[in-house]
């Protein structure tokens, strides 16, 4: 078999502080003096029976975890990692989503927090050979006139080259806040040529989808797995063009599946969908990019051409430039061709 490490990809699911090594949560907890819960420090997280599973534990986590990222070197160094270990997983492009309120009072700003993380992005990205940019995401905890805000500040910093951003996203809790309410928000990052890449379609189903495409009218999904389950929504969604960013992980360790082989994967990619592989959270799934590929390859039997097709999904609905979309693509096929027989 191939090694998957090798094959070129993008990364389009990834959460900021979810992309924390356990090792340097270790360090900036004891640097502040923290204490944080066993299940993040010991590295088991969110890797429980089905019944301990949920949205609840996972944010009690998350937050945890945000409170000890409390300065520009913390916030650097988070950028810096995410993209070395990504470099190290075949990744060639990495667009890494921050909702930078949740830094801000430590920085001076939501501003300053957004131009720490793109300058970081330009450097990580000269350091480890790939392309970072970024996703500013505002979150449905919050009053639709701070997605505005977040939208605006977004859009001054509009492009597709590393340390740029690239899309606009919605996340947490899918069941809170009005989708309706934040759809000015991504009017005015979608206005500034930016991606529209909210969340929906995991913890809610068919319904939920329809409201976020209606709403936010999305260049991808993060996640959607659940348009599974109505057809014509599906289909709608592939002749639309919608890429849905797929997160295996995630679904399992938040309860919506109970085992990998549930997620439907090989579904929806059968169905026509475009499918991007993400590793959302992996600090606290303990799963990432390479290892949704290795999922896709060993419970869900996809050979190395499928899992190539996936690679090449990823890329197409990247926000990277046609050169470097070009490039990646063309080292999938080299990827393919010069592999074992």
């Amino acid at each position: 078999m191939r090694d998957l490490a090798s094959l070129p990809k993008a990364h389009l699911h990834l959460h900021f502080t979810g992309s924390l090594r356990v090792s340097s949560l270790r360090e900036l907890s004891t640097a502040y003096g923290l204490r944080l819960p066993s299940a993040l420090t010991d590295g088991v997280a969110l890797r429980v029976p089905a019944t301990e599973r949920g949205w609840f534990r996972f944010q009690r986590l998350y937050d945890a975890a945000r409170h000890c990222v409390r300065s520009e070197a913390d916030m650097r160094r988070l950028v810096d990692e995410a993209a070395a270990d990504d470099a190290a997983e075949g990744s060639g492009r990495l667009e890494i989503q921050v909702d930078p309120t949740s830094y801000a009072p430590f920085v001076g700003g939501i501003t300053p927090a957004v131009e720490i993380v793109l300058d970081e992005a330009r450097a990580a990205s000269a350091r480890h050979g790939l392309e970072v940019a970024v996703v500013v995401a505002t979150s449905r905890m919050k009053h639709p006139l701070d997605a505005r805000t977040l939208a605006r500040l977004a859009a001054r910093y509009a492009g597709e080259g590393p340390g740029e951003v690239v899309g606009f996203g919605l996340s947490n809790d899918e069941r809170r806040g009005d989708t309706r309410e934040f759809a000015r928000a991504f009017a005015i990052a979608r206005r500034a040529g930016l991606a529209s890449v909210p969340h929906g379609g995991e913890l809610l189903g068919p319904t939920h989808v329809r409201e976020v495409v209606a709403a936010l009218d999305p260049d991808r999904l993060g996640h959607g797995v659940r348009s599974i389950e109505d057809p014509a929504l599906l289909g709608s969604l592939v002749e639309s063009g919608v890429a849905l960013e797929v997160c295996p992980a995630s679904n399992v360790s938040l309860g919506v599946y109970e085992h990998d082989e549930d997620v439907p994967l090989r579904q929806l990619v059968e169905a026509g969908a475009q499918v991007a592989l993400g590793a959302d959270d992996p600090l606290l799934f303990g799963s990432r990019l390479l290892d949704q590929y290795e999922t896709a390859r060993t419970v869900h039997g996809f050979s190395d051409a499928e899992l190539a097709d996936l690679a090449r999904a990823s890329i197409r609905a990247s926000r990277a430039s046609r050169a470097t979309r070009r490039r990646l693509l063309d080292g999938v096929d080299d990827w393919l061709a010069n592999g074992p027989a």
